[in-house]
């Protein structure tokens, strides 16, 4: 993979390089116990700070998701009430079938939006992106397929 085409396969807030693994030292005491010498091989390569969200993407991701999210599950809701409402005060039964089959829609559209809420955000900081975001999508859709079939090359 050439440098260009790192530099855009990487997340836009993902440090820019790897750091260097410590200089390891010459000679240890001997009376040294062995689990601070795991501690040292479990030493995380990034601090949390290199690898958090950063705030705005963050709260950009949760706009998405209450909006991709929230709008199916309250129609969902409001269904269930409605189908109450209309067997109740008035002579008109829906299909018990029908009422589940338009909620179970309902909901899944709202499970499948907390995923797509995530992933139309734009990931960049300095941009916001567009108002439902398949641009974005596809491109966060392509970092994941990414991840992971390096993530199964290292395992195999």
């Amino acid at each position: 993979m050439s440098a260009e085409e790192s530099e855009r396969s990487r997340l836009p807030f993902e440090p820019n390089k790897k750091r260097q693994k410590p200089a390891k030292g010459q000679s240890k005491p001997a009376a040294q116990p062995q689990e601070s010498v795991k501690q040292a091989e479990r030493k995380v390569p990034y601090t949390k700070q290199e690898m958090a969200i950063p705030q705005v993407v963050s709260e950009r991701m949760i706009r998405r998701v209450a909006g991709f999210c929230g709008v199916p599950t309250a129609l969902g809701i409001s269904a269930l009430v409605v189908s109450y409402l209309l067997a109740i005060y008035s002579d008109i039964r829906l299909p018990p079938i029908a009422v589940l089959l338009v909620n179970m829609g309902l909901f899944g559209l709202g499970v499948l939006g907390i995923t797509y809420g995530v992933l139309s955000a734009s990931w960049d900081e300095e941009k916001d992106g567009s108002l439902l975001g398949l641009g974005e999508f596809n491109t966060n859709w392509g970092r994941m397929v990414a991840a992971w079939r390096e993530t199964r090359q290292k395992n195999s």
